[in-house]
């Protein structure tokens, strides 16, 4: 018979004398950094605002699909503003309908350049409805896609946004927040408090905010950051799994 409690003390014995490696937590971005590392995404590796916005939004929904699936949430608003967070969550949506969920994009203020307006035809042409008349009544729908302010928004929150963001703080529907939760500093949370979205989905790397996210799910997603833009900025990001573009943080 095998000494299988011997055979556990010597493994057990030379595991202890393995040197235990460090693992580095990932970086969370300032705004300037965040800025900055975009700006370089752009000019010196050469990537355009639409295959990153692709790249982008297409994790989102993936991410969207692992917590939150279309059987149980199917009917969907996704609410767009009018920078590049928007732009991810037209494409978001676009994808979602892909995957089985009946999205609709919350648009209310559009904006007149050619890649966004691409963006809505594309969802119009997958039949996803993009409206900007706000629902009277958000709890009508199973799940709420936050992709309204990025990480350039500075507060307060403008006039025209303040019925939605305060339509976000009183819903009992899971929210799930792109990058950034909406009217949240990207280093902080408003003093009055804010959304409380159930899923983020950093993008790049986490922003400073997420540290304060209490949320269930925390998603970092866009596979796209070279090597040696990671080193650069030590963001220490965790290993995508397999083929994965989005992955648990």
């Amino acid at each position: 018979m095998i000494n299988t409690s011997y055979i556990f003390t010597k493994c057990y014995s030379s595991y202890l004398k393995v040197p235990v490696r460090l693992v580095k937590m990932v970086k969370y971005l300032k705004q300037d950094e965040a800025i900055e590392i975009d700006q370089k995404l752009f000019n010196k590796y050469k990537f355009s605002v639409d295959q990153l916005m692709e790249l982008a939004g297409l994790s989102c929904a993936t991410a969207v699909y692992k917590c939150f699936p279309p059987d149980n949430f199917n009917k969907v608003l996704v609410l767009c503003g009018p920078g590049n967070n928007g732009g991810d969550g037209l494409v978001a949506a676009r994808h979602m309908k892909l995957f089985g969920y009946h999205p609709e994009v919350y648009y209310p203020v559009c904006t007149h350049k050619p890649l966004y307006l691409n963006l809505v035809n594309q969802c119009t042409m997958s039949q996803v409805a993009v409206s900007n008349d706000f629902p009277f009544n958000i709890n009508q729908y199973d799940l709420l896609v936050d992709a309204l302010f990025g990480f350039s928004f500075k507060p307060p929150v403008r006039p025209n946004f303040v019925p939605i963001i305060d339509a976000l703080k009183n819903t009992n529907k899971p929210i799930c927040s792109i990058d950034v939760p909406s009217g949240w500093s990207v280093e902080g949370i408003p003093e009055d408090g804010g959304i409380n979205p159930e899923l983020l989905i950093s993008l790049t790397a986490p922003k400073d905010c997420a540290k304060s996210f209490k949320g269930k799910y925390h998603y970092l997603g866009g596979r796209f950051v070279p090597k040696e833009l990671e080193d650069e900025y030590q963001l220490n990001l965790p290993s995508y799994p397999c083929t994965e573009c989005c992955v648990k943080l």
